[in-house]
C-alpha cells in the first residue's frame, strides 16, 4: 500500500526549503524528498574556492541571517550549505533524505499523482518540482574525446591540482568561467579564456553593491529578459572579497582572451572573430548601469560619493586588437579544457503534460499547464531574481498561495454533498 501525502516537494535545496516554509505557514501537510543531503549541490558540485556572487545581506532568506559573517561579505559554498541545513532545522522542514524520485504520473480517473521513489510509492495530490536549473551539465559537441587528456564541465572542477600539468582552455566567461580561469592563472597555469556574449555589471558603485542597484532600479523585478539576451551570462565575482570583472585586467595578468569557441579540426580549435565585439557589448551594459545609478542618485538627492574612476577603461590588450582565431592545442601545451557552458534541465522523471515541444516547462509563475504540478527555482520563473536565493523564496510564496487556493476549491462541499455523505455513512 502506497504512502499518501497532500503535497510532495522534490528537492531540498533553496527552492525546496522555501516551498516547505510557506506550506508550513499555511498549514498545508507536505513532504520534501531529497536524493542526497540538504543543499547537496553546494557541497559536492561546486569548486572548492567558490563563494556566493551576492553579499550575505542580500543572498539569504528573510527569516535567517548568516551567522558569524559580515553582511557585506560573500559566503563560501560550505557556509551556504550550512545555512540551508540550519534553515531546514529552524522551520522544521519534513525532509526525507536519501530518497530519489524516479517517476511521477497522473492518476487515471482521480485527482493526484502516483510517485515512484527509491523508497516505495507515494500518492500525492500536488507535486512541486524544486530541483532547480543546474540538473544536466551542457558541453557543446565541439572537441572530441581524447583531443586533450582532460575535458570536464565546471560542475566537476574542484581546484588546479585536479588537472594535469599544462595549459588550460576555459570555455565560457560568465561568473563560473571567469573565476575558474582566474584561479588557474594565479596557480601558475597558462590559461586561455573563451569569451562569448555577456553582461558585465560593476561589483559595486558609489558605495553600493550591484545587488542593491538592481533592487532600487527595479531590475530584479523584470519579468522577461531583454530580447536576444535570454541566455546571456553575467560576469560578476564575489571571489577575494568581491570585485568587478575586468577582462582587460585578466589579460594584463596573463590570461589569453579569445572569442567564442566555434569549431575543432585536426587538433586545432577555432574561435569566432567576436572578442572585441563581446567585450564592447559588456562594457556598454556596464556603463548603462552606471548611467542609471547616477540618474537615480540625482533624482532622489542621495549623498553617495561620486566615482569617476569607475568609467575609465584601460587600453584594449593585444589579444583583443589582434585576436587569436586558431589554437593548436598540442603546440600550445593545452592538456585540459574546462567547459563553463551552463546547464540544461532534466525532468525525465516528471511524466506529465507540462512541457513544450522542446522539453521546457510550460508554466506561469511556477504554475504548470498540468493542474497540480508546480515548478520552482528556475531562471526567470516570474522575474529576473527567480533563481537567486531571496528570489526563489518569494516565488515559493506565490506557489504556496496557489496550492492553498486549489485545496480550498477541492474541499468545498454543498449541503447536498454533505447530506449524501451522511446517508452513505449510515447505510
Amino acid at each position: 500500500m502506497s504512502e499518501e501525502v497532500e503535497v510532495l516537494v522534490v528537492g531540498a535545496g533553496q527552492a525546496g526549503l522555501a516551498m516547505s516554509e510557506h506550506l508550513t505557514d499555511r498549514g498545508v501537510p507536505h513532504l520534501v524528498l531529497e536524493r542526497h543531503r540538504v543543499a547537496e549541490r553546494w557541497r559536492s558540485q561546486r569548486w572548492d574556492s567558490l563563494v556566493a556572487n551576492g553579499p550575505a545581506w542580500h543572498d539569504r532568506f528573510p527569516g535567517l541571517e548568516f551567522l558569524d559573517l559580515d553582511p557585506d561579505a560573500f559566503a563560501s559554498k560550505e557556509q551556504i550549505a550550512d545555512y540551508f541545513v540550519a534553515y531546514a532545522e529552524k522551520i522544521g522542514a519534513p525532509i526525507r533524505c536519501g530518497v530519489e524520485v524516479t517517476s511521477v504520473r497522473k492518476h487515471d480517473g482521480r485527482p493526484g499523482f502516483r510517485v515512484e521513489t527509491s523508497d516505495g510509492a507515494i500518492d500525492a495530490r500536488f507535486v512541486v518540482a524544486a530541483t532547480g536549473p543546474f540538473q544536466k551539465p551542457v558541453i557543446p559537441p565541439i572537441v572530441p574525446d581524447g583531443a586533450v587528456p582532460v575535458q570536464l564541465h565546471s560542475i566537476d572542477y574542484r581546484n588546479p591540482a585536479q588537472l594535469p600539468d599544462g595549459a588550460v582552455l576555459v570555455v565560457g566567461a560568465g561568473s563560473s568561467g571567469v573565476q575558474i580561469a582566474d584561479e588557474l592563472r594565479r596557480s601558475g597555469r597558462r590559461v586561455y579564456l573563451s569569451v562569448g556574449p555577456h553582461e558585465r555589471p560593476p561589483r559595486s558603485y558609489r558605495g553600493r553593491d550591484f545587488c542593491w542597484w538592481l533592487g532600487v532600479l527595479g531590475k530584479w523585478d523584470a519579468e522577461t529578459p531583454p530580447q536576444g539576451a535570454e541566455h546571456v551570462t553575467i560576469a560578476v565575482s564575489g571571489a577575494r572579497g568581491g570585485h568587478t570583472v575586468d577582462f582587460r585586467d585578466l589579460a594584463a595578468r596573463g590570461i589569453h582572451l579569445t572569442g567564442l569557441t566555434a569549431s575543432y579540426d585536426g587538433g586545432v580549435v577555432r574561435f569566432a572573430p567576436d572578442l572585441g565585439r563581446n567585450i564592447a557589448a559588456g562594457d556598454a551594459s556596464y556603463l548603462a548601469l552606471l548611467d542609471e545609478a547616477d540618474a537615480y542618485v540625482t533624482r532622489n538627492g542621495l549623498d553617495l560619493p561620486e566615482e569617476p574612476r569607475a568609467r575609465r577603461f584601460g587600453p584594449d590588450p593585444e589579444c583583443v586588437t589582434d585576436p587569436l582565431l586558431e589554437l593548436d592545442l598540442a603546440a600550445a601545451g593545452v592538456t585540459s579544457i574546462v567547459w563553463a557552458t551552463g546547464f540544461a534541465t532534466d525532468y525525465g522523471w516528471l511524466q506529465v503534460d507540462a512541457f513544450d515541444e522542446n522539453g521546457r516547462p510550460r508554466q506561469r509563475r511556477g504554475v504548470s499547464s498540468e493542474p497540480g504540478v508546480y515548478f520552482l527555482g528556475l531562471p526567470w520563473l516570474s522575474r529576473r531574481g527567480s533563481s537567486f536565493i531571496w528570489g526563489v523564496w518569494h516565488d515559493a510564496r506565490y506557489v504556496a498561495d496557489h496550492i492553498t487556493t486549489q485545496r480550498g476549491y477541492l474541499s468545498y462541499r454543498t449541503a447536498v454533498d454533505l447530506t449524501d455523505n451522511a446517508v452513505k455513512a449510515a447505510t
